[in-house]
């Protein structure tokens, strides 16, 4: 009954519901591979990752950087194997480290110290001199540094690095012992990387060395490293990644077991499902690659300077027990990768996350049968909504899809927080919003003929997005007229009348457009409504037609790039041959009349009232005391974040109580020092002035003006100081300055 009925009222609706949820289900079952939901699960990884990572310093782990300072005082890399050796021997005998694993390859021999000159001078010169050839004999052992570097490896726990080649097949050096052999996982069908070449460490190295891991990268197709194979298959032998070959190392060179499914629902996709370490688990997808645990952005292990482990500059408890990561951030060595933390980040610290992870034993696990959980819960949450969802309103629908989306987001997360389980997302939130949009688009000439209309009465005064938040909340708009708290914005050209006349019409009218433009759209930018231009004038206010919690913040931000948009304006102007221009900027806060005014043949979405007017006052009081921008009292206390420079208390004509009004000058991190100093010596002749102190007040005004003679103001309280010696106030005085002129 209650099917028929919806396929009956809603059934092109519900054949779409269904046809999206069978697109979404043939990807996940592989039937149709549709890339843009593997982005957006690549994405919706990222996100999750960054979000639950715990971004703290792990102590364990020490990274010994190659760094320019190496570089500098070492020498240019790379270098000689004396040194190399040298600083394995502080790192063991001097600092006690635990293990150590080098993110470098030592693949060519070392002729730095001059032994094969040596050797071909006897053959060409001394080849029958006893004496040159005993010499050399006893000095050969000092010359061969790869001989030292290996020599310092032997007995101790280091692991070396190298890399394999998966086209070119060029074999470079020398494999270690492969993690697992010939046969070590029978018939089982297990799709590994395979590599035909590879680039190893030098016979002598690799045999004195505990073993090596190579550092292959394992990029998805964007570019984003995300995991790392844990194996590499090559020439049938199976070798493990640097990261493992270290922890195995730490864990007293412990074997890699593997762990293969054999219980409950992964049984149907049997196969490679994990490898236990040391009781620690590293779970792997079916490419046998893991998950890199990244813990936060570069940095979440601690950096020392291989010159002053060399130097012993290191504190010895920084690195006593540790295991040590040799790796190098220098400019043109640095081994950078694209992760899903930082675009840039150091290869180097890939491998500690790794590391990290697995004495942890917190790496996320992605098996194959996540696929099966995935097909049935997009498949229910799919159902659920398209039964549901065409007998709904919108507000029920929306409703409903955030609920069963943030249901499913909910079970994602506690799996990824608690299970250390990654549940595929992208396809389940995917069909949920186009669900959704589907459903919603029935309703779309309805809206948009509604937001035609807006667009129709506030398109010329209000941005576009907010057009598009008044569409969507069409009952916050009053056009009938309300008091509310809001602020309005005056800005003015100075000496518009010479420059009009300066001006042929054409000229007059692209400077003025060139001039309100760039203006116009800070205000958009800022939230603001234009009211009017009124000729070289510009009223603008905040908080209407919608509400505005940053009204005055918004106001201010606005004014303030307004200020310095006038430079790139000016050098416009310039190189047009029109006169530089200047402004003076007014901004008040208070309660305003806002509505839709005027006569039947015209209205307009307009303010007006007492706080209006003060802001038209205070824009023509910038040019009197020498400011770009003059604020009242009211949008003072709202933005607390800046600081302000205090004018003067003025009271407006028609008006008894006076304001207090303001000029910005910068937000408190950033305004300089000197500034700081200047306006405590403002404050105090300010002071002064209002006690009628007016000897003691003219000499800091004075003083002021001298060290600041930019500052119009001082001059003005001097002027104003010397009427009211010749014309003392009356003796209920406020300290207000009486503005006559509107």
């Amino acid at each position: 009954m209650f099917l028929s009925k919806l396929l009956k009222q809603h059934g092109m609706r519900f054949a779409l519901s269904i046809a999206i949820i069978v697109l979404v289900l043939l990807h996940i079952s592989g039937g149709l591979t549709l890339g843009f939901i593997q982005k957006l699960e690549n994405f919706s990884y990222d996100m999750r990752l960054n979000l639950l990572m715990p971004r703290t310093l792990d102590n364990r782990i020490v990274i010994v950087d190659i760094d320019e300072k190496s570089l500098k005082e070492q020498g240019r890399w790379p270098w000689g194997r004396d040194k190399s050796a040298q600083l394995v021997n502080q790192l063991f005998d001097y600092y006690h480290i635990n293990t150590l694993g080098f993110d470098v390859v030592f693949a060519e021999k070392d002729e730095s110290s001059g032994l094969k000159n040596l050797e071909r001078m006897q053959q060409q010169y001394f080849k029958r001199d006893a004496q040159f050839a005993s010499a050399l004999e006893k000095i050969k052992p000092q010359l061969d540094y790869d001989q030292t570097f290996a020599d310092s490896l032997k007995n101790r726990n280091v692991v070396l690095g190298y890399f394999f080649n998966n086209t070119d097949e060029n074999r470079v050096g020398l494999l270690p012992k492969p993690t697992f052999g010939h046969n070590s996982f029978g018939t089982k069908s297990i799709d590994f990387v395979e590599a035909a070449g590879y680039g190893a460490n030098l016979t002598v190295l690799q045999n004195a060395a505990l073993t090596a891991g190579h550092f292959n990268p394992e990029p998805d197709t964007d570019g984003i490293s995300r995991k790392v194979s844990v194996l590499i298959k090559h020439n049938h032998q199976y070798y493990d990644a640097l990261a493992i070959a270290v922890a195995r190392a730490y864990f007293n060179n412990a074997p890699l077991k593997a762990e293969f499914a054999s219980l409950g629902v992964s049984k149907k996709y049997a196969g490679l499902e994990s490898f236990n370490l040391a009781g620690k688990e590293i779970p792997v997808d079916d490419k046998v690659a893991m998950l890199i645990p990244y813990r936060g952005l570069q940095g979440s292990f601690q950096y020392v300077s291989a010159t002053d482990v060399i130097n012993q500059k290191v504190p010895l408890a920084s690195l006593k027990d540790k295991i040590v990561l040799v790796g190098t951030t220098a400019q043109g060595l640095m081994d950078l990768r694209a992760t899903p933390v930082q675009n840039v980040y150091p290869g180097v610290e890939v491998h500690a996350n790794i590391i990290a992870g697995i004495l942890d034993n917190n790496i996320k696990a992605r098996p194959g049968y996540v696929r099966g959980a995935e097909f049935l819960l997009v498949l229910l949450a799919g159902l659920l909504l398209a039964f549901t969802l065409p007998a709904l309103n919108p507000l029920k629908a929306t409703i409903m899809s955030v609920v069963v989306l943030l249901g499913i987001l909910v079970i994602n997360m506690l799996s990824w927080q608690y299970a250390n389980l990654v549940l595929p997302i992208a396809a389940s939130l995917l069909m949920i919003g186009l669900i959704y949009l589907m459903n919603m688009s029935y309703g779309f000439f309805v809206e948009s003929r509604g937001k035609r209309q807006l667009t129709g009465l506030f398109g010329q005064y209000v941005p576009p997005e907010l057009v598009n938040e008044m569409a969507q909340n069409p009952e916050s708009i009053n056009l009938a007229g309300e008091s509310r708290e809001m602020t309005v914005l005056f800005t003015d050209i100075r000496g518009f009348t010479t420059i009009a006349e300066g001006l042929n019409p054409t000229q007059l009218t692209q400077m003025m457009n060139e001039f309100l433009t760039p203006l116009t759209q800070i205000i958009h930018n800022n939230r603001g409504t234009i009211d009017k231009y009124m000729g070289d004038a510009i009223m603008a206010f905040w908080g209407a037609p919608l509400k505005d919690e940053n009204h005055a913040q918004h106001a201010l931000n606005a004014a303030i790039e307004m200020k310095a948009a006038l430079k790139n304006i000016n050098e416009k102007f310039v190189k047009k041959g029109w006169p530089v221009i200047k402004i003076g900027i007014g901004i008040n806060t208070g309660n305003m009349v806002v509505g839709n005014m005027g006569s039947s043949f015209r209205m307009a979405y307009t303010v007006m009232g007492d706080a209006v007017n003060l802001g038209s006052r205070l824009e023509g009081l910038t040019k009197y005391y020498g400011v770009d921008i003059v604020v009242s009292e009211f949008v003072k206390s709202q933005t607390q974040q800046f600081v302000y420079r205090e004018l003067d208390l003025v009271r407006v004509k028609g008006k008894d109580i006076p304001v207090t009004v303001f000029e910005p000058l910068d937000t408190k991190s950033a305004l300089p020092a000197e500034v700081i100093d200047e306006l405590k010596l403002y404050r105090e002749a300010l002071k002064l002035y209002r006690n009628q102190q007016w000897d003691l007040s003219e000499i800091q005004f004075i003083n002021l003006q001298k060290m600041y003679p930019q500052q119009l103001l001082y001059a003005l309280y001097i002027q104003r100081i010397g009427q009211f010696r010749q014309s003392p106030p009356s003796a209920d005085w406020d300290g207000a300055f009486n503005v006559e002129s509107k």
